[in-house]
């Protein structure tokens, strides 16, 4: 059975090679996606100052990491080493991630995400996400979609923001 739980501290140095790795699957596309216009795999020291961080597998094979912004649990970042995907584990990662999210007393969790590619948007619309329309961004959501057009994010395909109900348990 998968294990995932919260990431140790000493598995913080392990998670860039997995968000490198993860990103390459961009060049598989048709057409691929120029993966050097990405922003560079996050460090050990950007993982530890992370909200939470959840991970699949001993060692890890896979990562979830969650921050907060304006007050609503937020998904940044999902990263499944290729090796493992397309078996379920970064829809369990979300499952996790929102199921913590809802216990520590979030409503709602949020995303940005390309709208198009397969395991982006769709993705997350199977995992029971929905595009926010640009007028009912929080100010903190339209600053980070600010900072993903100045990264020139949109520039290799469309960017949206996802939102998730969690409702509580009955």
């Amino acid at each position: 059975m998968l294990e995932i739980r919260p990431a140790a501290l000493s598995e913080f140095a392990l998670l860039p090679s997995i968000e490198a790795d993860a990103d390459a699957a961009f060049e598989t596309l048709d057409p691929p996606m120029n993966i050097s216009e990405f922003p560079p795999a996050g460090t050990a020291a950007d993982y530890a100052s992370a909200f939470h961080i959840m991970v699949a597998g001993r060692p890890p094979m896979a990562f979830v990491r969650l921050e907060i912004v304006d007050g609503r649990a937020h998904l940044e970042q999902l990263a499944v080493s290729p090796d493992y995907a397309r078996q379920g584990i970064g829809r369990a990662l979300v499952t996790a991630a929102k199921a913590w999210a809802r216990e520590a007393g979030f409503s709602s969790m949020t995303l940005c995400t390309f709208a198009e590619i397969p395991f982006n948007g769709p993705f997350y619309a199977s995992c029971g996400f929905a595009e926010v329309a640009q007028h009912n961004l929080t100010p903190r959501l339209l600053a980070l979609r600010e900072e993903e057009t100045g990264r020139g994010m949109d520039k290799l395909a469309r960017r949206i923001v996802m939102e998730a109900k969690l409702p509580a348990k009955e």
